[in-house]
Formats: structure tokens, sequence, C-alpha cells
């Protein structure tokens, strides 16, 4: 198992996250929100880890609402090697959550919103995003692979590629 998979696994168990998965969700009082829906499925464990590291659970489990923009397993993998491992040290936490929550965008955003547009958006982290919804949905280049998995406090787009701020 690479060493990212086993810190990965770890953090999940640590953080006694053990939940069904995000095809379980359902709709009304019983869904989960960010944080639980991203640790319950096994292709966000390096996202999940990577939330963990950066202190940013707490922030990601409150009211909201957020959008998030999921990069899953393979899309941190594609990443130069090396990468994920040196973002998880605590000596570089601030460049993780720069990363993270470059994700990351105030309110809750559909893909029925944005449908045939093409726009900029202000995340989280202060930077603006290139959104390119007249073909699907691309974010600075990663392709929105599934929509609108909605989370009580918001909702989540999973994306092919970690996108970077400048």
């Amino acid at each position: 198992m690479p060493p990212i998979r086993k810190l990965a696994s770890a953090l999940l168990i640590t953080s006694a996250l053990a939940l069904s998965s995000t095809a379980a969700i359902s709709g009304g009082h019983g869904k989960k929100d960010i944080v639980e829906t991203a640790a319950s499925n096994e292709q966000f464990s390096t996202l999940a880890a990577a939330v963990n590291a950066a202190g940013l659970v707490d922030v990601l489990k409150g009211d909201g609402p957020f959008t998030v923009f999921a990069p899953t397993n393979d899309a941190f993998a594609k990443l130069p090697a090396g990468t994920v491992e040196t973002l998880l040290k605590p000596a570089n936490k601030d460049q993780l959550v720069a990363v993270l929550t470059y994700h990351v965008l105030p309110g809750k955003v559909l893909s029925v919103d944005i449908a045939g547009k093409e726009l900029r958006a202000k995340t989280v982290q202060g930077s603006m995003v290139d959104i390119d919804a007249t073909k699907g949905v691309m974010i600075d280049g990663a392709m929105v692979t599934t929509a609108d998995i909605e989370t009580s406090n918001g909702v989540i787009h999973v994306i092919d590629t970690v996108i970077l701020p400048n």
C-alpha cells in the first residue's frame, strides 16, 4: 500500500468517520455534511486525509453552504511524486489550506445554476477560478465527473484533477 494511502486510512480511522457510501445518501434530514460525505467514500480518502491534516474538518462541517470541487484519489495521484506527502507535513499546513480552500466556493452552486455559462468565481482561498459549463463542467481545466452530490451544508462536485492557485 503506498504511504499516502496508509496515511489516509490511518487518519480516517482516527477521525472515526466510518460511514456508509455516498450512494446511500438520501434527501431530507438524513443528509450528511460535506466532510461525512467525502469521508464515507473511498475515492476521497486522500482528500479526507488532507482536510484533516489542514485542520479544516470543523470549517467544512459548519453551516455553510459550501460548494466543494472534490478531487478523487486518482486526481491526487496525477500530481508529481511526493507532492501530497509534502503538503501533508505540518510545516506545509498553510500551503495545504490554500490548495484545499481553492477547491471551495462560498454558497451552494448546483450544475443547473451554471449550465451553459462561462464564468469566474471567487474561491474561499481568495483567488478566482474559471468555470466553463457550456459542454459539461470544467473548473480551471479539471472536469467535473459527478455533479450535484447534495449534503446538509452544501454540494460536492467530483473533479478529475487537483486545481492549484497561482
